[in-house]
């Protein structure tokens, strides 16, 4: 019985703990947080006795390296033989929840070198187009941040070939300049490239094994032609401005320039020979101010064209194109036509298109030039032979093309050959010799003169006064006119009384006469005596004192004798006097007369 009991009791202390730990602390009613070591991950449904070895509780280990390891008591996974070199620390990249891939690596818990790690293998080592280094990872890169990578050249005390050697760090790549090895002299430690400063120093070879375009800057498109040789005219201490040395230069231009050496002729060029010298110089080559014609060969207008040289100007005359007709290369200007070995006629020539022909406003003629022009002045034509012009006077006698009538000129027609010729202008006469209408029908003030203002009052025909030989002196023949002055000196007819004439019912003749106008020659042919007889020349109105046939007379009871005007002079006490009744006639005593001065 007892061994029975004893048996019992030994097999629950056996199957008992099986019960106990065959679970986890995830299927547990126990609060593993309460131990101070919350399960976190693959622990939570981890078998209580994989870390629970023998039941026992309570020392269990709590780091990851206590378990995680070939020879501690808990049989967890222990640190793969391939793990980085690192302390025990498994926390610090490690996390329960995900123990692999590690995400966060706190390398101050690696030990070893960054390349033991850092190998392309294990963890990211230097990429394809990583620059030629050593494996010092640290000397440029940090563990707190990998990029960017910075290497601190201040410690370094060799020359930068020392290291830039293509091993231990980037030299000299396959592309670059044929140098020496200072590389310090182009480059610096805080900026590797871009370059912008070569010390041409320490390059080797040639300019143009750089300066090709692709190098470095070459010969740009607009470069004149030339051969590589750079430093001709370059120097490496200023690209610009470039100088050629002609100094030295003992042949002649065309030897260099000739389109491969250096710039020769462009396609533009003239037509010339290859002395470049006697145009060009090496000082400027370029514009040329001055052309050596010797050396041009082709015609003139080849060259002055408008667009290679000066051509002919909007105003040149009409013209062919060889120019040295009339110019030469050693003065443009004056310009001279040599006519001396011209046999043709002028128009065989000017006729606007070989040379100037005649212009739209030149006057109507025939095609003899020479009439009128001359080889050595061509204009202005100071002589015309009319005899060549085709058309009216007029049409060229008009104040534009030629002198027209001047404003003084007698009203006439335009038919200047009635009284002008062409051999004299001046004097001018006309022909009357043809003329078979009356004078009027031409002087009408239009087609000829007619009366001008001061003309006398008259409607008569011209020819009555004037003749056709001279207009001027004029005169009117009275003695084929029967009817009295008046029917014709009536103001309009003929002149009549002005305002100022003596009022009077008796006709012209009374006073005038037809050889004489002035002076008037009247006489009073109804009184004894004749009152013009009187002395002292009386005028009209003397005794006429309103200028009219009446008299005003001083003493009318004796009128028309003497008293009636000189009653009152008279003296009854002279001794001769019979009383002015008897004496009213003083004439008729014998005593007095009227043409003597003193009464």
């Amino acid at each position: 019985m007892t061994r029975y009991l004893a048996l019992l009791i030994t097999l629950t202390c056996i199957v008992l703990p099986v019960a106990i730990f065959g679970q986890s602390a995830f299927q547990s009613n126990f609060d593993h947080f309460s131990t101070g070591f919350p399960l976190e991950g693959v622990h939570r449904t981890t078998d209580c006795a994989s870390c629970h070895v023998g039941g026992i509780f309570q020392g269990t280990p709590r780091q990851c390296a206590s378990c995680h390891s070939r020879a501690g008591l808990v049989k967890a996974t222990p640190v793969p033989m391939d793990h980085i070199l690192s302390t025990t620390q498994c926390e610090d990249c490690h996390r329960e929840t995900s123990w692999a891939p590690v995400t966060r690596v706190d390398h101050t818990q690696v030990i070893g070198s960054c390349d033991s790690c850092h190998n392309g293998v294990k963890a990211g080592g230097k990429s394809p187009n990583h620059i030629a280094s050593s494996n010092q990872c640290g000397d440029c890169h940090i563990s707190t941040a990998w990029s960017s990578a910075r290497f601190d050249h201040f410690n370094v005390t060799g020359s930068c070939i020392s290291c830039h050697n293509g091993s231990t760090a980037p030299g000299k790549n396959t592309g670059h300049i044929n140098t020496t090895d200072v590389c310090e002299d182009c480059h610096t430690t805080t900026f590797w490239g871009l370059i912008v400063r070569v010390d041409h120093f320490d390059v080797i070879g040639t300019c143009s094994s750089c300066h090709n375009g692709t190098i470095a800057i070459g010969k740009n498109p607009t470069h004149i032609t030339s051969n590589n040789v750079c430093e001709d005219c370059h120097t490496s201490n200023a690209w610009i401005p470039a100088n050629f040395d002609h100094a030295t230069i003992t042949s002649n231009c065309s030897g260099c320039h000739n389109g491969s050496t250096a710039t020769g002729k462009n396609t533009g060029h003239i037509n010339t020979t290859n002395i470049c010298e006697d145009c060009h110089n090496n000082t400027s080559w370029s514009p040329v101010i001055r052309v050596d014609h010797f050396n041009v060969l082709g015609a003139c207008s080849s060259c002055h064209n408008g667009t290679i040289a000066i051509g002919k100007n909007p105003t040149h005359i009409a013209s062919n194109n060889i120019c040295e007709d009339c110019h030469t290369s050693n003065a443009w200007i004056p310009a001279n036509f040599d006519h001396a070995t011209i046999t043709s006629n002028c128009s065989g020539c000017h006729n606007g298109s070989t040379a100037t022909g005649r212009d739209a406003s030149h006057i109507n003629t025939t095609n003899v030039c020479e009439d009128c022009h001359n080889n050595t002045s061509w204009s202005p034509v100071i002589r015309v032979d009319h005899f060549q012009v085709l058309g009216t006077c007029s049409s060229c006698h008009n104040n534009t093309i030629a002198a027209g009538k001047n404003p003084t000129h007698i009203a006439s027609g335009n038919n200047c050959e009635d009284c002008h010729t062409t051999n004299a202008w001046i004097p001018a006469n006309f022909d009357h010799a043809t003329i078979t209408g009356n004078c009027s029908s031409c002087h009408n003030g239009s087609i000829a003169t007619g009366k001008n203002a001061g003309h006398i009052q008259t409607n008569a025909e011209c020819d009555n006064c004037h003749l056709k030989t001279a207009w001027i002196p004029a005169g009117f023949d009275h003695n084929n006119i029967t009817a009295p002055c008046s029917s014709c000196h009536n103001g309009t007819t003929a002149t009549g009384q002005d305002g100022g004439h003596f009022i009077t019912a008796q006709d012209c003749i009374a006073c005038h006469n037809t050889s004489a106008w002035l002076p008037d020659t009247f006489r009073h042919t109804t009184l004894s005596y004749e009152p013009l007889d009187h002395s002292g020349n009386l005028s009209c109105t003397a005794c006429h004192l309103g200028n009219s046939a009446a008299v005003s007379w001083s003493s009318p009871t004796y009128l028309p004798d003497c008293a009636g005007c000189h009653g009152n002079d008279y003296d009854p006490g002279e001794d001769d006097h019979n009383g002015l009744s008897a004496d009213r006639n003083c004439t008729g005593s014998g005593c007095h007369r009227i043409s003597d001065r003193e009464w």
